[in-house]
């Protein structure tokens, strides 16, 4: 206790932990969407779209080239989910560490902060 108000490090680290999981999480998720629509999966789009034309310009019939389309929307949306999660994950593990070094250079200044007032109490 001091000063009269308890002290409750261990909550005050859980809370501070809990904070920091939530903006990684807030971060490496925005970071993820963004960056998982890559250059393969337009490549992979471009090449379903011409495969449906050139199928649908031979006279083949719709329903097939509907299929394949169908099909390779499906290929792209698993692949990005799939890639996006992977993102995810690596973000997520980056945003933390990047959080909890700066946290811990926060206390760091603040400990060191308080020592320094309290030499120049003490030499005044």
């Amino acid at each position: 206790m001091k000063g009269g108000v308890p002290l409750d490090s261990e909550k005050d680290s859980d809370e501070m932990t809990q904070r920091l999981e939530i903006i990684a999480d807030r971060r490496a998720k925005d970071m993820s969407r963004t960056l998982r629509w890559d250059l393969d999966i337009a490549v992979f789009l471009f090449a379903i779209l011409i495969t449906v034309l050139i199928l649908l310009f031979m006279d083949v019939m719709p329903e097939i080239a509907g299929a394949i389309a169908a099909v390779g929307l499906a290929l792209v949306w698993l692949w990005g989910w799939r890639r996006g999660k992977q993102l995810y994950k690596s973000l997520y593990e980056e945003e933390m560490s990047k959080l909890k070094e700066k946290s811990q250079k926060t206390v760091e200044e603040t400990i060191e902060e308080k020592v320094q007032k309290a030499l120049r109490d003490r030499r005044q």
